[in-house]
C-alpha cells in the first residue's frame, strides 16, 4: 500500500475516538449494513467521524488492505479496527460496545 494513502487513512481514523468508514454518509447511508452501524452508534449517543468510501475509490480499496478486512463498513475505536456490521451488532448486544465508546 502506498505510504501516502496509508497516512491519509490513519489521519482519518485518528481524527475521532470513533470513526466509521461507510457507504454514504450518516445523513444518507447508501447501504443497509452502513445504516445499521450508524444507527447503533447514534442509538448509544456516540459522536463519530465518518468517511464515504463511495466518494473515493482509492480509499475504498485501500481501507480493505489497511485493515485486512474485505468489506465496508469498518468501525474504528481509539484508533483500532473493531470490525464490520456483524461484529458491531454482536458487541452491542453483549453490552461491550457501549463500554468501548465511552
Amino acid at each position: 500500500m502506498e505510504e501516502q494513502l496509508k497516512n491519509k487513512i490513519q489521519e482519518m481514523i485518528n481524527s475521532n475516538k470513533v470513526f466509521l468508514f461507510m457507504k454514504g454518509t450518516p445523513e444518507q447511508p447508501r447501504c443497509g449494513f452502513s445504516m445499521q452501524v450508524k444507527n447503533v452508534l447514534e442509538g448509544l449517543g456516540v459522536k463519530f467521524g465518518s468517511f464515504d468510501v463511495l466518494s473515493d475509490e482509492e480509499v475504498r480499496e485501500g481501507i480493505k488492505e489497511f485493515s485486512n478486512w474485505p468489506t465496508i463498513p469498518q468501525l474504528y475505536i481509539d484508533g483500532k479496527f473493531v470490525g464490520g456490521c456483524d461484529i458491531t451488532l454482536k458487541l452491542m448486544e453483549e453490552g461491550t460496545l457501549k463500554e468501548m465508546v465511552n
